[in-house]
């Protein structure tokens, strides 16, 4: 009996990734952003909601750098934030 198994002439062809997958900063060009998110985390006992500040800062450092594919305000979830509407406990 033969251990190799022949699966054809198939090769492995990579696809682009599924939205919401995007690459690592390798460069830390998104640090300082990802640091203000996380402690704001930390100071609030992980309540995402008190964060929305810092995390749309993250993402639009993310967006400008094609660190994440561009995608409108809106529709990652922060329309009230762009008129500059902000609660004031998220502007620490």
């Amino acid at each position: 009996m033969s251990t190799a198994m022949n699966f054809g002439t198939k090769s492995f062809q990579p696809r682009p990734p599924d939205k919401g997958s995007f690459p690592l900063d390798h460069f830390g060009e998104c640090k300082s952003f990802k640091e203000k998110f996380m402690k704001c985390l930390r100071d609030n006992n992980f309540e995402n909601a008190l964060c929305r500040n810092q995390s749309k800062e993250y993402l639009e450092c993310r967006m400008n750098r094609q660190l994440m594919a561009q995608e409108s305000l809106k529709k990652l979830g922060f329309g009230d934030l762009i008129d500059g509407k902000s609660e004031a406990r998220n502007e620490s």
